[in-house]
């Protein structure tokens, strides 16, 4: 088992919390042969006792895509899905969903898509498909049609339009909740049950789920929120406890223990530590392969809404896989060419470095997603970590 010296990303943590970049955090990391890293800083709820652990739980966002992403290789593994197939095919109600094509006053203005939109572009995020928090266009016909957006957990999410024709652009957007339809269509199961069945059941991930019991709830972390003097308070912001439909895009709570659980299944290329095979290795070297193309992920997101992300600014060089970021050249310092990554909109954010054999994770529980002290935390932390191997 690698061997770390602790000193330097404990360190990391404490001066995030004590400088307020953050309320708390905790990090955690493991290669192929076990945790190599735990630790944490800071209070799970701000201003009150009881420290944050990597059993604490968390609202990890859009980790949740690699997991509903994983019950999908499986499918495709299987021959019961072929991501090559439009949507409409296993959810014939998807070809109801236009582009928008700008706006007639307050009118939106609507047209069919140029092509029909694939599984893999689902999985991919080049449908055409977005999130408000990123596009401007969708914050305008939300406000006039009157749809909520995607954390009221209600269906009439799915009239959503397209904001680009499918595979013209990478486009970040509600697709994985549209694959929880499809794996519904596929399996005959609804998404919780197919992520129990595939996922956490085999990989003894009993602290992973879309609802929280009353004493995970009690061991959870509240969404905390800044105020102008830079004091942290906790909120009783929350996804929806009543959902008409299974998020894949963002449902899931979990620990930092319980999600490497998962890291390192993937870190496996497939296979558990203790031998539980999840997917075939092909599948997960496909998922850390890119899959887009010539298309590039943005080297810039603006935020179209400051109260839920700061602009999100990764740089050029990037591509994506099946749920994964992914960098195409090493990182000095820190994770190598090929790493698959992502993050949860509440500030969590997890790597898995399959050439060095890291994998990593970092949570906190704050919003807006982004913020310049949380991604230089999540930076030094990940840098202190390679630094001390």
């Amino acid at each position: 088992m690698t061997t770390i010296t602790r000193t330097g990303v404990d360190q990391v943590l404490e001066r995030a919390v004590t400088d307020g970049a953050v309320p708390q955090v905790v990090a955690i990391a493991a290669d192929r042969d076990g945790i190599i890293y735990e630790g944490g800083a800071g209070p799970r709820v701000a201003g009150e006792g009881g420290a944050v652990t990597a059993d604490t739980h968390f609202r990890i966002m859009s980790m949740t895509k690699m997991v509903a992403t994983t019950v999908a290789l499986q499918l495709m593994e299987q021959g019961k899905l072929d991501v090559d197939a439009p949507v409409e095919h296993y959810c014939p109600e998807f070809a109801e969903v236009q582009v928008l094509d700008g706006f007639d006053g307050d009118e939106p203005r609507l047209r069919a898509p140029a092509t029909q939109a694939t599984v893999k572009q689902l999985l991919t995020h080049t449908t055409g498909l977005g999130y408000w928090f990123f596009s401007p266009e969708l914050v305008r016909w939300e406000a006039a049609t009157g749809t909520p957006n995607v954390l009221s957990g209600l269906n009439a999410i799915f009239k959503a339009p397209m904001l680009a024709d499918p595979g013209t652009r990478f486009e970040y957007g509600i697709n994985l909740d549209w694959l929880g339809r499809v794996i519904y269509a596929v399996s005959g199961m609804k998404l919780d049950e197919a992520i129990a069945h595939v996922v956490t059941g085999p990989l003894g991930m009993n602290e992973t789920a879309f609802l929280m019991s009353d004493a995970q709830r009690a061991n959870s972390v509240p969404v905390h929120l800044q105020d102008e003097h830079g004091a942290w308070a906790a909120t009783d912001i929350d996804i929806s406890q009543e959902p008409e439909y299974w998020a894949g895009g963002h449902g899931l709570y979990s620990t930092p223990r319980d999600y490497m659980k998962f890291q390192r299944m993937l870190l496996g290329n497939g296979t558990s530590p203790d031998g539980v095979k999840i997917l075939e290795s092909a599948s997960v070297d496909a998922a850390f392969t890119n899959q887009i193309g010539d298309l590039d992920f943005p080297a810039e997101l603006p935020t179209a809404d400051p109260t839920a992300t700061c602009d999100f600014i990764a740089g050029p060089g990037f591509k994506w896989g099946y749920g994964l970021l992914l960098n195409t050249e090493d990182i000095e310092g820190a994770r190598r060419a090929g790493t698959g990554a992502w993050a949860g909109l509440l500030n969590t954010h997890f790597w898995i470095d399959r050439t060095s054999g890291i994998a990593g994770a970092i949570y906190s529980q704050t919003l807006p997603f982004a913020t310049l002290p949380a991604l230089q935390m999540y930076q030094e932390f990940e840098g202190a970590l390679y630094a001390s191997l």
